[in-house]
C-alpha cells in the first residue's frame, strides 16, 4: 500500500470517523487496483484505470471503485500530492425500485416458525424487529438490551456513526421480551446464537430467507415502503432510517408512483380490458 493510500486510510478513520464498514470497503477497493496495476495510485493515468476496471459489468460495483477514486484524488489535491484534478465520470445506473415485503407476506412467514423452541422465538422477534426498525441487519445485531427504552431503540452504531433513536412497535416489543425471557444465555446484545455469543450477519440472512425468501435489507425497505404509502412525510423517513441524504430516501417516492400507476390501471372504467 503506497503511503499516500495509507495517509488516506488514515483520513478517514481519523478525522472523518466513517464506520468500521466504511473504511473496510475503502480499503478494499483502492488496494485491490493499486495491487491489481502493480502501481501507487497517484501514479495511474485514466486509460491505466479504465483498462483494469473494464471487466467490471455490475456498473454499481464500476461506479463504488469510481467514487473511492474520486475520494482519493480530492484527497491527494488537498494535500498537494497531486498538483492537478483527477475526476472519473460514474456510469449511469438504471433506476430500480428496492424490492420490498408487503405486511401480508411477512405474517405468513412468520406463521412459519417454530415459537415452541427459543430460537424460534429468537427468529420471530428479530424478523418483528427488523420491520418495525427499519433497521440495517449491522445496526440490529450491535444493539444492546441497554439500548431499549420503553418503546425507544437508540441506534449507536449506525452508519456515519450517527445516533438516533427509532420507535419500535409494541407488537415487536413483546415478542422481543417474550425471546429475552426464554433465552438460555445471558449477553449485553439482544441476538444470540445457540452458543450463547454474537449472532452473526449470515446468520440473520439464513434466517429471513428461510422464512420470508429475502435478505434482512429487503424488510428495511420493507418499513421505509409502508411509511411512505401511508402517509409518513419523506423526511420523516429520512430520519428514521439514519440516511444521510434525502436523495438516498426519494427512492422510495417511485414505489408510490408505481403503486398510483396500478391503482389507475386496475380501477379505472378506460382499464385496457374493458376497451
Amino acid at each position: 500500500m503506497s503511503k499516500e493510500l495509507e495517509a488516506y486510510i488514515e483520513y478517514i478513520s481519523v478525522i472523518k470517523g466513517l464506520s468500521a464498514a466504511s473504511i473496510e470497503a475503502y480499503t478494499l477497493d483502492l488496494n485491490s487496483i493499486e495491487s491489481g496495476l502493480e502501481k501507487d495510485l497517484i501514479d495511474l493515468s485514466e486509460l491505466q484505470v479504465f483498462n483494469f476496471l473494464a471487466s467490471i459489468k455490475n456498473r454499481r460495483t464500476l461506479n463504488r471503485k469510481l467514487s473511492a477514486l474520486n475520494a482519493f484524488y480530492d484527497f491527494c489535491l488537498k494535500k498537494d500530492f497531486l498538483q492537478e484534478q483527477h475526476k472519473f465520470r460514474l456510469s449511469k445506473v438504471p433506476k430500480h425500485l428496492p424490492k420490498y415485503l408487503e405486511i401480508d407476506a411477512i405474517l405468513k412467514g412468520l406463521e412459519m416458525i417454530d415459537t415452541s423452541k427459543w430460537n424460534g422465538l429468537r427468529d420471530y422477534a428479530l424478523i418483528l424487529f427488523l420491520f418495525a426498525t427499519g433497521m440495517r441487519i449491522s445496526e440490529a445485531l450491535q444493539i444492546e438490551k441497554a439500548d431499549i427504552n420503553e418503546n425507544w431503540v437508540k441506534v449507536r452504531f449506525a452508519k456515519g456513526e450517527k445516533e438516533r433513536m427509532v420507535p419500535i412497535a409494541d407488537e415487536a416489543l413483546e415478542a422481543l421480551h417474550h425471546y429475552l425471557e426464554v433465552r438460555p444465555k445471558e449477553h449485553s446484545l439482544l441476538w444470540i446464537n445457540y452458543q450463547g455469543k454474537a449472532l452473526s450477519r449470515i446468520s440473520a440472512f439464513k434466517l429471513t430467507q428461510k422464512y420470508l425468501g429475502v435478505s434482512p435489507h429487503v424488510l428495511r425497505h420493507s418499513y421505509a415502503t409502508a411509511m411512505i404509502l401511508g402517509g409518513a412525510d419523506l423526511r420523516v423517513v429520512q430520519e428514521l432510517l439514519g440516511h444521510a441524504s434525502m436523495l438516498t430516501t426519494q427512492i422510495y417516492t417511485h414505489i408510490e408512483k408505481e403503486v398510483l400507476r396500478d391503482t389507475v390501471l386496475r380501477c379505472h372504467p378506460l382499464k385496457k380490458e374493458d376497451l
